[in-house]
C-alpha cells in the first residue's frame, strides 16, 4: 500500500518528535496513519517544517490551542511552515481521493486561525487534548467513522487500484489501464475526486516512490529526476536527505 515519507523535519531538532501509527484495519482502506507532532522543550529559535506533496489531504488540530484546526494537502510543490518554538499538533492523515468534503475548506499553507467551518474538529481538538497520543487513536477514529458516515469520506476504487499497482505505472496511460478505465474517465474521475490531473497526481506519486526505489526505475535519466525532485520538493535529492529525517 502507498506509504508517503514523512514531511522535511531538519535533523538538527533535537526537541522535536514525530510519532505515527497505523489505523485499525477496518479503516487502512481510507486512511494512512494517524501522526503527532511536537516540540518536547522550547526551542531557541522558530521550527519550520518542510511539508511535500503527497497527494494526501490531513485533518490537523493544534493541541496547544483546540480552537485551531482544519483540512489542508499540498498540490504539486513543498510548502514552509513555520510552526515556533513550542508546539503541539496531532492529525489524521488521509489517503488520495478519499476526502469528499468541501474542496473550498482544504488548505495549503500554514494554519493559524480558530477553524469555522460546519465540521466537528473543534470540538473533537477539545476531546483530543485530554489524552495523550494513543489516547487520541481511539477518538481520531471516531471522527473518520463519523466522516464516513456523513460520505465525506469514501472509498475510492480508482485510486485504489493506482496506488496498489504503483510499481506498474509509468505513464498516465499506465495509470489508465491500470485504473481499469479510459484516459478520458481517469481525467474526469481524478479531478472531480483529488483536484488533480492524472500526469500532476503522477508527478507527485513519482517522486514519493523515489524515496523508496532507484530513480532510474522511474525517470529517463538522472536529470530529468533531479529536475522533478527540486521542483516539488525544493532541494536535490542529495540536499534533501542530507537535511531532513526520511
Amino acid at each position: 500500500m502507498y506509504d508517503p515519507i514523512q514531511d522535511g523535519i531538519d535533523k538538527t531538532a533535537l526537541s522535536v518528535r514525530y510519532a505515527v501509527e497505523k489505523p485499525p484495519t477496518h479503516l487502512s482502506s481510507v486512511v494512512h496513519c494517524y501522526w503527532e507532532l511536537r516540540t518536547e522543550a522550547a526551542l531557541a529559535e522558530d521550527f519550520c517544517l518542510h511539508a511535500v506533496p503527497d497527494a494526501c489531504v490531513n485533518i490537523l488540530f493544534n493541541q496547544a490551542d483546540t480552537e485551531i484546526a482544519g483540512v489542508t494537502a499540498l498540490r504539486t510543490t513543498f510548502e514552509v511552515l513555520n510552526l515556533g518554538k513550542s508546539f503541539h499538533y496531532v492529525g489524521i492523515q488521509l489517503l488520495p481521493g478519499v476526502w469528499q468534503g468541501n474542496p473550498q475548506e482544504i488548505a495549503d499553507q500554514f494554519v493559524g486561525t480558530p477553524y469555522s467551518g460546519e465540521l466537528p474538529l473543534v470540538a473533537t481538538s477539545r476531546q483530543l487534548a485530554l489524552h495523550g497520543f494513543s489516547g487520541k487513536q481511539a477518538l481520531m477514529t471516531e471522527l473518520v467513522q463519523w466522516f464516513i458516515d456523513a460520505n465525506l469520506v469514501v472509498r475510492n476504487p480508482v485510486t485504489e487500484r493506482i496506488l496498489a499497482k504503483l510499481d506498474d505505472i509509468r505513464t498516465v496511460a499506465d495509470m489508465a489501464a491500470v485504473a481499469c478505465i479510459s484516459a478520458r474517465q481517469l481525467q474526469r474521475n481524478l479531478k472531480k475526486t483529488t483536484g488533480f490531473s492524472p500526469h500532476d497526481l503522477l508527478k507527485v506519486l513519482r517522486i514519493q516512490q523515489s524515496f523508496k526505489q532507484h530513480y532510474l526505475d522511474l525517470y529517463a535519466d538522472q536529470s530529468h529526476y533531479i529536475h522533478s525532485f527540486r521542483r516539488i520538493t525544493g532541494y536535490t535529492p542529495a540536499k534533501f536527505i542530507d537535511k531532513f529525517d526520511v
